[in-house]
């Protein structure tokens, strides 16, 4: 992905992270103030155990900031966005079985918070905002996906809603984040001295994503985006039983059905929109279908339209995880597993 602007991108700007605790928050504020210089990093979440914990890494850098909130809060969006030039949408909903069984909760923070945020992003001018979604989105079997589909739909049509107004939307969408805190392989690492693993299906694989690529699709969405693009990160796939024998090989694995709302494999972009899809060295961009925007040149770009009745999914991806080299990434992450 090119960097030729990004480093002047953050320069002496201001970034709002809603969400901001969690795993990818954790990572996106480390790597960004790593690599570039904001004027100000807001971490915008509900926590205060969270926050209280993540500002004691960076109680010596004054461009880190803290604000309480959550993104069903309209009026402190409105608060918290003041002079915010950047912002990343990471707060989210996203246990499926949780969403599955408090679906009222998963539709007020994942639909009317992705509401909120627009609205108020609108109105205080903010210039870009890049939201995550997830491989649930494309063709949702459960809440969690169908809340995040109607979530990239609500920051791509977001663009057009801004009418008059400056503010650009887009999305990035990835999957599984490996090592993640509530994710399988912190599952798996907590009960594996029990000597059996529970496998959903033998058959199930899904997509694995480090949290370092996910900022970086995040950094290249800004750079990029001219709004409405949803930016899908090319990665690997890995069956689910490998990802048990990497983690402990010596386990033994018992099958015990797929949980309410599991698909047997995720996909991120399906047939219906492979009209509208453009592929690129490392990623695909869905392109916006409203105001034939998926025909704009400025959007398109170098990239490839991807061939009538493209599928991108878990067990057809030509790109594999092995238990080897899974087992490498664990051994060099020991201590972040889980953590955050």
């Amino acid at each position: 992905m090119s960097v030729s602007t990004q480093c002047n991108i953050y320069d002496n700007k201001d970034i709002l992270i809603t969400g901001g605790t969690g795993s990818f928050g954790h990572a996106f504020v480390s790597m960004t103030l790593e690599k570039y210089t904001p004027r100000r990093l807001v971490i915008y979440s509900r926590d205060e155990m969270k926050q209280w914990e993540m500002a004691k890494l960076y109680v010596n850098d004054p461009r880190v900031r803290f604000f309480i909130g959550d993104v069903r809060d309209k009026e402190r969006l409105m608060r918290a966005l003041d002079g915010i030039d950047y912002v990343v949408h990471a707060a989210a909903t996203k246990i499926v079985p949780t969403a599955e069984y408090n679906p009222f909760e998963c539709v007020k923070t994942n639909v009317f918070g992705a509401m909120n945020l627009i609205d108020a992003c609108i109105d205080r001018g903010v210039k870009k905002v890049v939201a995550l979604s997830t491989d649930k989105a494309s063709a949702p079997a459960n809440l969690y996906g169908a809340t995040k589909l109607t979530s990239d739909k609500l920051f791509v049509a977001g663009n057009s809603y801004a009418g008059l107004h400056d503010t650009i939307f887009s999305v990035v969408r990835y999957g599984n984040v490996m090592g993640s805190r509530g994710s399988i392989i912190p599952f798996f690492e907590s009960i594996k001295d029990q000597g059996v693993l529970p496998i959903t299906d033998d058959r199930m694989t899904r997509f694995m994503i480090t949290l370092d690529a996910g900022v970086e699709l995040v950094w290249h969405a800004f750079e990029d985006m001219i709004g409405g693009e949803i930016y899908v990160k090319k990665i690997p796939s890995m069956k689910v039983t490998d990802v048990a024998t990497a983690v402990a090989p010596q386990a033994k694995q018992k099958i015990v059905g797929i949980r309410p709302g599991e698909k047997l494999h995720e996909q991120m972009i399906g047939e219906e929109d492979a009209y509208y899809t453009y592929e690129y060295p490392e990623h695909f961009k869905i392109l916006p279908v409203i105001h034939e925007w998926a025909t704009d040149p400025n959007r398109i770009k170098d990239g490839k339209k991807v061939h009538e009745g493209f599928n991108y999914s878990s067990d057809n991806n030509p790109d594999w995880l092995s238990v080897d080299a899974l087992q490498s990434w664990l051994k060099s992450n020991e201590s972040k597993i889980g953590k955050i």
